[in-house]
């Protein structure tokens, strides 16, 4: 990577920084959706899920999307403060 000059080394630096963010997240995803199943679904499957796993789902579902909202958060903010550090440089 050093046959380029440093403005494209920055973007495709950027580049790398914000794809491995996303794979992250798509990895904390599947992370927390298969302790979703594993810690709510205690029967073989059927065509209707019981009553209790039902709820166990709603509410590890909803704990998974404020992590999820809050990682995006998190990563948003660490990628404004590298931006700002780029320029600052």
């Amino acid at each position: 990577m050093d046959q380029f000059d440093p403005a494209t080394q920055r973007e495709l630096d950027a580049f790398l920084r914000r794809e491995q963010a996303a794979a992250k997240v798509q990895s904390t995803i599947h992370t927390l959706s298969g302790l979703c199943w594993d810690k709510c679904i205690k029967s073989t499957p059927s065509n209707k899920f019981s009553s209790s796993e039902a709820s166990c789902l709603t509410n590890c579902v909803d704990r998974w999307m404020d992590t999820s909202k809050f990682l995006i958060q998190n990563l948003q903010e660490k990628q404004k403060q590298q931006q700002s550090q780029s320029l600052t440089n």
